[in-house]
């Protein structure tokens, strides 16, 4: 479909087709799956709608929950109360396992970092969600592949990580070595990373003073790891 003079609505029932007509009942039945698949939705109307159409305005991810809620048939039976379900969305969204990767050269002086897509985010560890029903190891492998576009299935090693509980949410990054400086890495998904940079490890702030040098808040997801 192109989305160049559809209306708000036209959207609304294609990525309602897209993103939830077709999800498993055992999925619809959880809010928090339901909530999931309406921000796969809202990421592809930023990145994709928008661009073809230029008339139609952002939302921030709960607006656009709302719209969907309003809008969607499919979802008729949580409309009422959907706002204090989207309370309780962002509480789980936050406390679901996150598995990624320290990746460190060959000398092991430097670090593989990636910088969020906003202007105001700050360095980390490529990183991300696990899925429903993945393994840790898994989720890590695609989570480097999405935001690097570095295949570390052959360089992982399952018994080599560290895990740090941050903020009541489990972090699990798998340490791998030795990889090339010269490798290319490009993200495969849009509008998520805007660089990815090699970072000399003793650069890296380890306490909270180094906020005096405006550090800490450039790497705040990085300490809880080189601390």
């Amino acid at each position: 479909m192109s989305f160049e003079h559809a209306t708000i609505a036209e959207v609304l029932d294609d990525l309602a087709a897209r993103f939830l007509i077709n999800v498993p009942d055992a999925e619809l039945a959880s809010l928090e799956r339901i909530h999931f698949q309406i921000e796969q939705a809202h990421w592809y109307y930023e990145d994709f709608v928008r661009e073809q159409n230029t008339r139609l305005p952002s939302h921030s991810l709960r607006t656009f929950a709302s719209l969907f809620f309003r809008h969607c048939p499919l979802l008729a039976p949580w409309r009422e109360g959907h706002e204090e379900a989207y309370e309780a969305f962002l509480q789980y969204k936050y406390r679901v396992p996150v598995c990624g990767a320290i990746l460190l050269n060959s000398t092991l002086d430097r670090v593989l970092l990636v910088k969020g897509w906003s202007a105001r985010a700050g360095w980390g560890f490529p990183r991300g969600k696990i899925n429903q029903e993945e393994l840790d190891v898994d989720c890590a492998v695609r989570e480097v592949m999405e935001e690097t576009g570095f295949d570390l299935g052959p360089w992982i090693r399952p018994e080599a990580y560290i895990e740090r509980s941050v903020r009541e949410q489990r972090v699990k990054l798998f340490v791998v070595e030795g990889i090339p400086e010269d490798t290319p890495f490009i993200p495969q998904t849009r509008k998520e990373i805007s660089k990815i940079e090699w970072h000399r490890i003793q650069d890296l702030p380890v306490h909270s003073r180094d906020r005096e040098k405006g550090v800490y808040n450039r790497f705040y997801m990085v300490v809880p790891f080189v601390a």
